[in-house]
């Protein structure tokens, strides 16, 4: 069974045990519950693992394109001084809410770099439930996209990964990977030796094959059947001439539309493109946006990945084509919500979180 053909049929057990879930043992607790719960990273951690995270972004991406979910893209609200409030928003099944963060160019002059919050609603009455830091979330989440993306566009004996960047994004990119093929070797590749062996380190107890230093992107790149880019550069980091004929990329470092992590003739030649959003793709996607200037790229070669996955199911569907995928993930609201929601009701459950006033 292909990748994308067992992610189809996982999906529907997958929504029939959710609503199991929720029409039993939570329905009298989450009735009862009338007063927002505050849940810090190290909570949030601990109640959302990742094999979880990728069955809920993956419903998150099939409901999106069933039109039985909504996604607001991002927006960005720039100070004179350079620090940004950015939002995402969405609603998935149960719940809709937002995530808010803010950033600071020079987090030593006073500002703390990065800040996330998610705020979850209740979507049949507006009740407040929830507000939990995110960074931990965002990363999980984030992950898990590529986690969806690779079971689907990967090749299905895919072993080899080359991972470019070691830094906020990387450990649960790899994490997610190693969750949906059996890894054999991992590849690491990062500007600073200190930062690589750190990483390699991390990663050697676990299940992830042989894992190693790389001192170029073509070493980590080369042969590799999935390559990672995890990184904060603003200029391509995985030359073209690396790329195997038939790899799968998880591009996943930028979310600005000025930058790029992939060589323009990669992103040309790929035979298939996968987006979390055409809308959001069109106003952040660097790799698309600075190979296609226009921002026309072609429509049967530039796909969403939930219409991907919806059409993957039975002897006529969509197919792994012959050549490179690419996987260009900006990341959406809507799939913050859909693991939030569990979080939320796996703290209910378990008695995490400090319980904070009454909701709205």
């Amino acid at each position: 069974m292909s990748g994308c053909l067992a992610l189809a049929s996982a999906a529907a057990g997958a929504r029939k045990r959710q609503e199991r879930h929720r029409a039993g043992a939570f329905s009298g607790i989450i009735k009862a519950e009338r007063r927002m719960r505050f849940l810090t990273e190290r909570e949030v951690k601990q109640l959302l693992p990742m094999t979880v995270a990728i069955d809920l972004v993956r419903e998150s991406f099939l409901r999106l394109a069933e039109g039985t979910a909504l996604n607001q893209a991002r927006r960005r609200l720039t100070l004179p001084g350079g620090a940004q409030l950015h939002s995402l928003a969405g609603a998935c099944g149960d719940y809709f809410g937002a995530k808010v963060y803010a950033t600071h160019p020079r987090p030593g002059a006073g500002g703390p770099g990065a800040a996330f919050y998610v705020l979850l609603f209740r979507a049949s009455d507006g009740e407040a439930l929830a507000m939990m830091e995110a960074s931990e979330l965002g990363r999980i989440r984030t992950g898990a996209a590529s986690g969806v993306a690779t079971d689907c566009l990967a090749s299905g004996d895919a072993s080899i990964v080359g991972m470019l960047g070691t830094g906020y994004q990387a450990h649960t990119q790899l994490h997610a990977v190693c969750s949906v093929r059996t890894i054999r070797e991992v590849r690491v590749y990062a500007r600073r030796a200190e930062s690589r062996r750190q990483f390699v380190e991390a990663f050697r107890e676990f299940q992830a094959g042989e894992v190693r230093e790389c001192a170029s992107p073509e070493e980590a790149a080369e042969g590799a059947h999935i390559v990672v880019t995890a990184t904060r550069s603003a200029d391509p980091v995985l030359p073209d001439g690396a790329v195997s004929r038939n790899a799968h990329i998880n591009a996943i470092g930028s979310n600005v539309s000025t930058h790029a992590e992939l060589d323009p003739r990669t992103v040309r030649r790929a035979a298939c493109i996968a987006v979390d959003s055409q809308e959001q793709a069109l106003m952040e996607a660097g790799d698309l946006l600075l190979a296609y200037p226009d921002a026309r790229w072609p429509g049967e070669q530039v796909r969403e990945l939930g219409s991907v996955l919806q059409e993957s199911g039975g002897d006529s569907g969509w197919r792994r084509p012959d050549g490179v995928t690419i996987f260009e993930s900006t990341g959406l609201g809507v799939q913050d919500v859909a693991v939030a929601g569990w979080v939320y009701e796996r703290a209910l459950a378990t008695g995490a979180g400090e319980r904070l006033g009454r909701g709205v």
